[in-house]
């Protein structure tokens, strides 16, 4: 089988997106599958394309043994909502030029968002008489405009038409969480058309280790109960709650510490709020290689997962949960819906309330409490549930299973 892969984001960008769609082309490759990659030049998320590719439309390469198109993307750093649309626009039409230069498939699946790349993977499925498979990995434009981004109502109702189009033509529909999977059914589409393509983890890198000696000298944290929030720092995420917990966590536990390693649009606004609070147990760090995060983990004793108390967020199952719990480290969630109830079932984690820092204060106290037994107990069910449903070998026999059910693919 021939399974050709669009998406504006690959790496070596880093993201949810861009590891989903490596590791399994990797596993694809690495079973016989012939793969090719359809994709942007790397932009994000600074919006600055590197200096071996600026210049050019075109270019194909061989990334770490994956077959790789890339072609030409108006990057936008952090413009205004419209300027955003053309660059999704750009690469939507660029795409086409290789879709033109890659060779003959039996699948296209084609990750969403953007909304807009959804065009191209259509028709490039009826040029390659391929079959058009959607992977939706956020409902758009309805999250948009839940998170205020989008509140031109024409063009609202545009995409809302594209949307539905979109549903429609697909052969099938791959999405990253359950809730998406449960909205696509109310839109008209069988079970049998809607599949879990969801984010994994690499079980073998990221693994329980011992302490990095290096990390702990560097941070000053041997000896302290450590909550370390890695990713994105932006407005979704809902750091500020963390932060004033962490304030109401210094005058009753001395000895834990917090981490926030990442950046974001909102770290500069919360490096501030950390100087208002005063606090004196929480450190910011700079991004780090996706390398890398297997040390973090391994002074970390939770994952601070955290989301805003939005209704669009119960639906959400952020990709961060997996490497922590494959690396023994559970998982602190502040947030309500499908992972809640994900990490709650598995006993793999505390669950707090959303953006509230006093129910976030408690839960951490409560977790820094913990004897010896209760977390090796929370930390073992974490890996063995990330082994048996969110291993790339796991995920990757659960697409292969969707995709060759139609005898008419080969």
């Amino acid at each position: 089988m021939r399974i050709t892969f669009l998406s504006e984001n690959f790496p070596p960008e880093t993201g949810a997106p861009q590891i989903r769609l490596y590791e399994v082309s990797r596993e694809l490759i690495k079973r016989g599958y012939e793969v090719e990659v359809l994709t942007a030049f790397p932009h994000h998320p600074d919006g600055v394309i590197p200096d071996e590719y600026k210049g050019k439309f075109y270019q194909f390469e061989h990334f770490d043994g994956i077959p790789v198109h890339r072609s030409w993307i108006y990057p936008s750093p952090k413009g205004s909502f419209w300027l955003r649309l053309l660059s999704y626009f750009s690469f939507t039409f660029s795409a086409f030029y290789s879709v033109l230069k890659s060779h003959k498939t039996d699948v296209i699946i084609c990750t969403s968002p953007p909304l807009f790349l959804g065009i191209t993977g259509y028709f490039a499925s009826k040029f390659k008489r391929a079959k058009f498979v959607f992977n939706v990995a956020d409902i758009w434009p309805e999250s948009a405009v839940e998170l205020g981004i989008l509140k031109n109502k024409a063009f609202i109702k545009m995409a809302e038409w594209l949307e539905n189009w979109l549903y429609k033509k697909s052969w099938k529909i791959a999405t990253a969480t359950e809730g998406i999977l449960d909205y696509m059914v109310r839109k008209g589409k069988s079970q049998k058309q809607v599949f879990l393509l969801p984010n994994g983890v690499n079980t073998e890198t990221f693994a329980p280790r011992e302490p990095d000696k290096l990390w702990l000298d560097q941070l000053g944290f041997e000896g302290k109960k450590v909550f370390t929030f890695a990713g994105r720092v932006g407005y979704a995420q809902g750091l500020d709650a963390v932060l004033k917990a962490a304030k109401v966590v210094e005058g009753i536990n001395p000895d834990v510490r917090f981490l926030i390693i990442g950046d974001g649009p909102e770290k500069e606004a919360l490096m501030k709020l950390k100087e208002e609070l005063q606090l004196a147990n929480l450190v910011f760090h700079d991004a780090v290689p996706v390398t890398e995060m297997p040390n973090i983990f391994s002074i970390t004793d939770f994952s601070i997962v955290s989301l805003r108390n939005i209704e669009l967020f119960k639906g959400a199952r952020p990709s961060k949960i997996f490497p922590a719990l494959a690396s023994g480290v559970p998982v602190l969630y502040c947030g309500a819906g499908e992972s809640a109830e994900l990490i709650g079932d598995n006993h793999c984690g505390i669950i707090a309330e959303p953006e509230n820092p006093d129910d976030i204060a408690r839960k951490i106290i409560e977790c820094a409490a913990l004897d010896e037994v209760d977390y090796k107990g929370y930390a073992q069910s974490g890996r063995t549930f990330v082994e048996n449903y969110y291993s790339w070998k796991t995920i990757v026999d659960d697409l292969l299973e969707n995709i060759r059910d139609d005898q008419s693919v080969r």
